[in-house]
């Protein structure tokens, strides 16, 4: 409204009637700088000469403009995929152009010519300065004249928010009170910071009491010192201000495949850890548990398009005919030394065609070794299938890039059906047999207790619910607390957690074998969080630090199955605690503190 209102021309003061009948009245104090002026013609306006109304020439440029575009840039992809030279023209293409250029020279002259000499012309109290008018109540009448209305009878006054009182912390120096200014004014990008002062703790301190002043809210509670900022510079988090505390508890010893682990959980869910312990302690006077490796692959999924279904099925027959899997396996490869092709699967939409790759990533978890292998191999079969749309391409360092990774069949931090069945990351199984002496004095319950309430709430259950993968009871409070606590991605919780809880009586039904299967664990020991010290600490505890320079691989692997023994272990305290009726009373016990920790950290 306020850009049309300083494009119309004031005129002489005059009473108008309203769609009611009733008078409204121009005010000459929001129409004309000063009373004296009210005698001068208006200074004139390039638009005033358009022989249409503003608003409809505006229309019918923006039109031409953004269509013509896009006729021409649909003509020159064309001449691009059958080769043909640019600089040939036809008689359209070139109408087209001089179209283009046309509606451009308006649109430039309607944003900058007007605009400038609106801004000279313009005295020094302007006739169309909306800020300063004590009635806001103003309209655009149809001979577009800037007009008032009295509101409505009995409306009520709109109630403003105040504005926050800044909050001001003082600084080290000057200059660093200077940099926040220039924040809170816009005048310096927050991002920008560690990039102009070259000390990421220093500019984390700086952007915290610009935030701090801007919203004049306090961020006191949360830490800043004592952390490294230069550690995820550019890898784990853009623009810190400090840092979240989460406390990390040890559960274990965890009896896994001979050998003992102390297992790291970052939780702030009370009697998980120490459930946690109480099913290692169980596992472990039964003898301890027992996993396997089912397989080890990470996948991605580009999605291509073509002109016909017919043609987007010769290249789903293309990728899985076996004589051609060799030859993509050396284009994939050549991503890394530890990427390795292991096969490729695809699906049809239409003419829609969904590709997962799936290979293995060394100790890395591998995604984006992975989307490496995929460039190679997109690259390669555009030679022989030209016709192959990709969703989009950008420039990255020089090199034009596929942006091909929109397709979801991989399918990455989603529950998906495809990761249930074919799995993704590590595919594990662990197992153990707790005897019955065990369960009745570790886990104060039976065995056929347990085994019937895993029958009826995480098999049955489950199903009544349509659970995607969540057979279990509560598989994902182990994964995401190991996974904070190991420097993996919280979000591939949601995938990393599809696990099915089995319970069995065994040994002529005195002792109980439970299970867990889970098929697409998704971790690594190397990049991302993984290189940060408390992260890198836990892995150390574990053993797993870093890539394996013996076996390439081992240590991800290893990682992995002590995440299937962690949740054995939480499913099966937590079961007996269902099954024995604890589970509520546990929780009010210890995870119902009344004391006020805030207060008490600042005595």
């Amino acid at each position: 409204m306020q850009m049309d209102s300083r494009r119309r021309p004031p005129k002489s003061s005059r009473t108008t009637s309203s769609n009611d009948g009733g008078p409204l009245h121009l005010h000459h104090k929001q129409l004309a700088p000063s009373v004296d002026d009210r005698s001068l013609s208006p200074t004139p306006k390039a638009s005033d000469a358009l022989p249409l109304p503003l608003y409809l020439t505006n229309a019918i440029f923006f039109t031409l403009f953004f269509s013509v575009a896009y006729y021409l840039l649909h003509r020159w992809r064309d001449k691009i995929r059958n080769s043909t030279p640019l600089h040939v023209v036809t008689f359209a293409e070139i109408a087209a152009i001089v179209s283009l250029m046309a509606s451009f020279i308006y649109l430039l002259g309607f944003f900058g010519i007007d605009f400038v000499q609106s801004f000279i012309t313009r005295p020094s109290h302007d006739a169309w300065d909306l800020e300063d008018t004590a009635n806001p109540n103003y309209l655009i009448n149809e001979d577009h004249r800037l007009v008032t209305c009295p509101p409505p009878a009995n409306t009520p006054p709109i109630p403003k928010i105040p504005n926050p009182e800044p909050i001001i912390t003082p600084l080290a120096s000057v200059e660093d009170e200077e940099i926040v200014k220039s924040v809170t004014d816009g005048t310096l990008p927050s991002y920008s910071l560690e990039s102009k002062l070259g000390d990421c703790k220093r500019a984390a301190v700086i952007r915290r009491e610009a935030l701090q002043r801007i919203t004049g809210r306090s961020l006191e509670g949360l830490p800043i010192e004592g952390f490294d900022y230069d550690s995820v510079l550019g890898q784990c988090c853009e623009m810190p201000v400090g840092y979240v505390q989460i406390p990390v508890g040890i559960a274990g010893p965890l009896l896994l495949n001979g050998m003992e682990y102390m297992v790291p959980m970052a939780t702030t869910e009370g009697c998980l850890v120490a459930s946690t312990n109480r099913g290692c302690k169980a596992m472990y006077a039964s003898g301890g548990a027992t996993s396997v490796l089912l397989a080890d692959g990470m996948t991605r999924a580009p999605v291509v398009r073509f002109e016909t279904a017919k043609r987007a099925s010769e290249l789903k027959l293309f990728l899985e005919e076996p004589d051609n899997f060799d030859t993509l396996s050396i284009v994939f490869n050549r991503s890394s030394r530890f990427a390795r092709l292991q096969g490729i699967k695809c699906s049809m939409a239409g003419k829609n065609l969904y590709m997962r790759f799936k290979c293995s990533t060394g100790d890395a978890m591998g995604m984006n070794m992975v989307s490496k292998g995929v460039q190679n191999v997109l690259d390669f079969l555009q030679s022989d299938f030209h016709d192959m749309e990709v969703i989009g391409i950008s420039e990255v360092n020089g090199v034009y890039m596929f942006h091909n990774w929109l397709g979801n069949f991989c399918s990455d931090k989603k529950p998906a059906a495809v990761n249930w069945i074919e799995g993704r990351g590590k595919s594990v199984v662990c197992e153990a047999i707790i005897k019955e002496e065990i369960v009745k004095k570790v886990l104060k319950t039976s065995v056929a207790s347990l085994v019937e309430l895993n029958m009826l709430k995480n098999l049955a259950g489950s199903a009544v619910a349509g659970a995607l993968g969540g057979f279990n009871a509560h598989a994902s409070n182990i994964v995401s607390a190991v996974f904070i606590a190991t420097g993996q991605d919280p979000a591939q919780n949601i995938e990393s957690s599809h696990c099915i809880t089995m319970m069995e009586a065994v040994n002529n039904g005195k002792d109980l074998h439970v299970s867990v299967t889970m098929p697409s664990i998704e971790v690594g020991t190397v990049g991302g969080g993984t290189q940060l010290a408390s992260q890198s600490a836990c892995l150390n505890l574990l053993g797993v630090k870093g890539a394996s320079k013996e076996s390439p691989g081992s240590n991800s692997r290893l990682l992995a199955s002590i995440v299937a023994g962690s949740v054995l272990a939480g499913e099966l305290s937590l079961m007996a605690a269902i099954a024995q009726g604890q589970l509520v009373k546990s929780h009010m016990k210890y995870n119902r503190s009344s004391r006020d920790i805030s207060k008490a950290a600042s005595s």
